[in-house]
């Protein structure tokens, strides 16, 4: 490497000279000749650089290693291995050409590569909508020793991710409450009034154990105190019910309010199942999109995220009379309905309140609702002129307004969530977990 950079330095020494000597031989002549000599050492230079860059023909060899899918809005992995198969330490600008939805013109990574080395150059992604992605060629561009010759190598690696829900979420959430840890995430304990009559088995008796569940045949067989177990009700039916119109279409760092609902669904299913709920989808605009009737068998999660990853909208106004009329005729059994929307107003929720007031007559509905963080910013924000006295004004109301909404709810015997979308989730699964434990479904 020391070598090298000697080298380096020693040929654009040359040229710099050519080029004074030749600016020069204009007031001198008897130069010109001593400039042609430099001239020539730099050709013999570029010829042999070039010779040394060109004498292999798969110098370099690189390979793209990314997953089949991504979730959306976490960061996903890639991988280009690279492998300087030269006799000389060479320096690589590679250059991946990423999937368009990125929007990245300037993605470029330099590298040092010894001779005979491997080298992994990771780097992260987040995508912030569904769908197909595809990575095309990886461009690496190979530096000469000398660095008067660069070479570029073309690898056709074409290669389509799909971009899911967000299943890293998901996963996360899975691992937790199958080990009973979900507090870890946030998710709240909260104390067990009385118990379930979903009978689990016949235990001793412990200090500590209600002696009202003790069971007066089995302690007569076992000469020994024994107690009945209870475990929570299972089997118990929880749509997620995702409003895809309008109102769902904020953005917020990144993903719309749709996507939050979506990334909030698929970990809300995911929990119901591990608590041996079943679990069910229904997706809905201006008509009825998606009926996936609950059930907990082992493909049904697989079900969900295929459903959730092939949602599309045009952002229409939803039809919430339409809404009823399925889970009417098609939701036979009591159930517990999480409907993900949003009101930006007291008159369109009121608008709405007919359609929600005959679904939670027969079913147990859940509003979850979005708070506007950019109203907060607003409000918090120094005033300094009658315009801004305006507008904190104005931004106090609408906060105020959605407080509201959830009184008007609660009026209505209907229970509403109403989150940051970066809350969604860890609110969402609080809220079944509590409606569960207080055996409200």
């Amino acid at each position: 490497m020391i070598k090298s950079f000697y080298l380096n330095n020693i040929v654009h020494y040359i040229a710099g000279s050519a080029a004074v000597v030749f600016a020069l031989s204009y007031f001198f002549p008897a130069l010109f000749q001593i400039g042609g000599l430099i001239l020539v050492l730099l050709a013999i230079a570029i010829f042999i650089d070039a010779i040394l860059v060109y004498s292999k023909r798969n110098g370099i060899r690189a390979e793209r290693l990314v997953s089949e899918r991504f979730s959306i809005g976490d960061s996903n992995k890639v991988v280009i291995n690279l492998v300087n198969q030269y006799a000389f330490n060479v320096r690589a600008s590679i250059i991946d050409e990423l999937p368009v939805q990125f929007q990245e013109r300037n993605w470029l990574k330099r590298v040092q590569l010894a001779s005979g080395a491997e080298f992994g150059l990771e780097y992260a992604l987040r995508p912030t909508s569904r769908g197909e992605y595809i990575f095309h060629a990886i461009n690496v561009f190979v530096h000469a020793p000398l660095k008067l010759v660069k070479r570029r190598y073309i690898f056709p690696k074409e290669q389509v991710v799909k971009v899911y829900p967000s299943y890293m979420q998901m996963r996360r959430y899975q691992l937790l409450a199958v080990s009973n840890r979900l507090q870890e995430a946030g998710v709240k304990k909260i104390r067990k009034i009385g118990h379930s009559m979903e009978f689990e088995q016949i235990k001793e008796y412990v200090r500590g154990d209600d002696y009202r569940t003790i069971n007066w045949k089995a302690t007569a067989r076992k000469q020994d105190l024994m107690v009945n177990n209870y475990t929570d009700e299972r089997s118990q039916q929880i749509y997620c019910l995702i409003n895809k119109g309008r109102v769902m279409k904020m953005p917020f760092h990144g993903l719309t309010l749709l996507d939050y609902a979506i990334n909030a669904s698929l970990v809300l299913s995911n929990v119901a199942l591990v608590k041996q709920d079943k679990a069910g989808l229904i997706t809905f605009e201006k008509n009825l999109d998606t009926f996936l009737p609950a059930d907990k068998k082992p493909t049904q999660m697989n079900l969900v995220l295929e459903t959730l990853y092939k949602q599309r909208t045009d952002f229409l106004e939803a039809d919430f009379e339409k809404l009823f009329s399925v889970i009417r005729n098609r939701i036979t059994n009591r159930s517990l309905l999480v409907l993900f929307t949003n009101f930006e107003s007291m008159e369109s929720l009121q608008r709405e309140m007919p359609a929600l007031k005959k679904i939670a007559r027969y079913h147990l509905l859940l509003v979850v609702f979005f708070e506007n963080t950019e109203l907060k910013s607003l409000i918090e924000r120094k005033t300094s002129s009658i315009e801004d006295i305006y507008i904190k004004t104005i931004a106090e109301k609408f906060t105020y307004e959605k407080k509201l909404m959830v009184k008007e709810l609660h009026k209505n015997g209907i229970p509403s969530i109403l989150t940051t979308p970066e809350g969604l989730t860890i609110n969402t699964v609080n809220k079944y977990l509590e409606l569960k434990t207080r055996m409200s479904i």
